[in-house]
């Protein structure tokens, strides 16, 4: 979580709007001014008092651009309306979008578990193809055995070359199982984070909701500009700020879990086990995923999975249940943006 960096105002949706109010104000204000500038210039030069008026409009201008109190005041009030606008189009209350992500999360766990177990019984069917041509190996390397004892070449010829073919067909097929075997631990290990993921998320909600209003019925927008002009932090800000670096956090851990599970279900259906081939594609796109940097679902625990999964001693139990998280005391982790 020490990693996670909050959007500045121009990433976010309410800078989109922001960026052409601004570019708007900015043409206007430029149109006004040629359209009336020697309006302007009629009036600054028609004696002493609108001489000093416009002096003063110009100090005036000057001050705010210079007052650092003054320009952080304008600066709040420019992105409080912003996003206000914005709000009105689309859904940008990070606590909304938490409930949002929490439904798609759900949707996803069961969609995985689907995966897990059609995953599950491919496997199945190809362990049990690589141990009947492991038996059919051995039975025509007897029989090549039998039939050089007898002096039959030809059969010596014909039985060595189907078991040599059996082989072949063998070191693809374990591969293969190998490949899968990598996206089953993965799908495992994401199937039990995301389960997590969807706790801590309830969690921080049901709480957080609360608190935030308390703090806005605390802190008004009023408050808020008050602390802004006194250069304090205000807390209302803080709060909603940490709100966003959830959102954004679990916005990237839903986009990687979903990612991985349309690559999963690529790879899937580019298996045809009946007549024992595959596409090259479909294993590309995961040794892809595999030389990537670290998984934000993951952590650390992905190289794990990878090293686990090319262990021929670490013997996968496709008849265990998917592992679920245990009903333990934990901390939250999103507890620490609140702190």
């Amino acid at each position: 979580m020490s990693e996670i960096k909050p959007k500045s105002f121009w990433r976010k949706p309410e800078g989109i709007t922001g960026a052409i109010v601004l570019g708007g104000i900015v043409i206007g204000v430029g149109l006004l001014v040629n359209a009336f500038w020697t309006a302007l210039l009629s009036f600054a030069s028609g004696g002493t008092i609108p001489l000093v008026v416009t002096l003063l409009a110009l100090g005036t201008v000057i001050f705010m651009a210079l007052d650092s109190k003054t320009r952080n005041l304008f600066w709040y009030m420019y992105k409080s309306s912003m996003r206000w606008i914005t709000g009105l189009f689309i859904q940008i209350d990070p606590i909304g979008i938490l409930k949002s992500y929490v439904d798609d999360l759900k949707g996803n766990l069961k969609k995985m578990n689907k995966q897990v177990n059609q995953l599950r019984g491919q496997m199945h069917k190809l362990l049990e193809m690589i141990t009947n041509n492991k038996k059919a190996i051995q039975s025509n390397i007897t029989l090549a055995q039998k039939a050089k004892a007898n002096n039959k070449q030809s059969q010596v010829i014909l039985k060595s070359r189907k078991a040599g073919r059996l082989k072949e067909s063998n070191v693809k097929l374990e591969d293969l199982y190998r490949k899968m075997e990598v996206l089953y631990r993965v799908l495992s290990k994401m199937y039990e984070n995301s389960e997590i993921l969807v706790e801590d998320i309830q969690d921080q909600v049901m709480v957080k909701e609360q608190e935030r209003k308390a703090i806005r019925a605390s802190h008004s927008a009023i408050k808020s500009a008050m602390n802004i002009i006194k250069g304090d932090s205000d807390k209302r800000a803080m709060f909603d700020q940490a709100l966003e670096a959830v959102a954004d956090d679990v916005s990237q851990k839903v986009g990687e879990m979903e990612r991985f599970m349309d690559m999963s279900e690529n790879f899937m259906n580019s298996v045809d086990l009946q007549n024992g081939v595959f596409e090259e594609e479909g294993l590309k796109m995961l040794e892809k995923w595999e030389n990537e940097g670290t998984s934000l679902l993951l952590g650390e625990e992905k190289v794990t999975l990878l090293e686990q999964a090319n262990d021929d001693e670490d013997v996968l139990d496709l008849n265990a249940p998917i592992k679920r998280p245990e009903k333990v005391e934990r901390g939250n982790q999103y507890d620490s943006l609140f702190d």
